[in-house]
């Protein structure tokens, strides 16, 4: 089956591919089109349905949207559906001309406002399910094949921020990974395989949950 996927970021397609190998996965612009919905959501749910519903009114085939990010507890969740846009504790939904900084510089502010947060005792209180540095990945994921014809997933993927930049490790995934450590692994999600990631993985859990109902669209 022909699904697209509503992103333009080819490492989601490069996952995407290795988790649906049986279907033909496109994204927008490999046919072309334009595509930047404005992400209006207030959750990772309405974020991933703004972008089915957009492609889908251009394609009018199935789509699988995902919208993911990371949530550290230590800041509130923070900085979740905004993880893209973040710009340090300045930006946290991302400056106003809509300029997106560098990944590193984005590890570089999550760690240190972390490490600020949880030295001045400025964190919310309640269990921390790794210690104070706890974060988890979260991915909502929808597959659109018509305004009366939607299905959701919503997975998580636990782990810390490591709280030294200089601990930073791993060249596979992409986004955080480099700075996300999995204790029970001992390494970061940069550090493990793709293979072993889609299968803990936050996004990995979602098309799992879906697979079943795309292979009978």
């Amino acid at each position: 089956m022909k699904i697209y996927l509503a992103t333009g970021n080819k490492n989601k397609k490069r996952e995407m591919c290795e988790l649906l190998p049986e279907h033909t996965i496109l994204i927008p612009s490999d046919e072309g089109i334009d595509f930047a919905p404005e992400e209006t959501g207030t959750t990772f749910y309405e974020n991933s349905l703004i972008k089915a519903q957009n492609l889908y009114e251009i394609v009018h085939c199935p789509v699988i949207a995902d919208d993911s990010g990371i949530c550290v507890d230590a800041l509130g969740g923070a900085p979740g559906i905004y993880s893209s846009r973040y710009a340090g504790p300045d930006f946290m939904h991302g400056k106003p001309d809509g300029q997106k900084i560098s990944q590193e510089e984005q590890n570089i502010f999550l760690i240190k406002q972390v490490n600020d947060a949880i030295k001045s005792g400025n964190i919310p209180k309640g269990e921390y399910l790794n210690g104070k540095y706890s974060c988890h990945y979260t991915c909502a994921m929808v597959m659109y094949c018509g305004a009366d014809r939607l299905y959701v997933a919503q997975e998580t993927f636990e782990g810390t921020i490591i709280d030294d930049i200089k601990k930073q490790a791993g060249s596979g995934g992409f986004g955080y990974d480099p700075i996300v450590f999995l204790p029970e692994l001992g390494k970061t999600v940069a550090e493990i395989s793709a293979e072993e990631k889609n299968r803990i993985s936050h996004r990995g859990k979602a098309v799992r949950a879906l697979k079943r109902i795309i292979n009978i669209v």
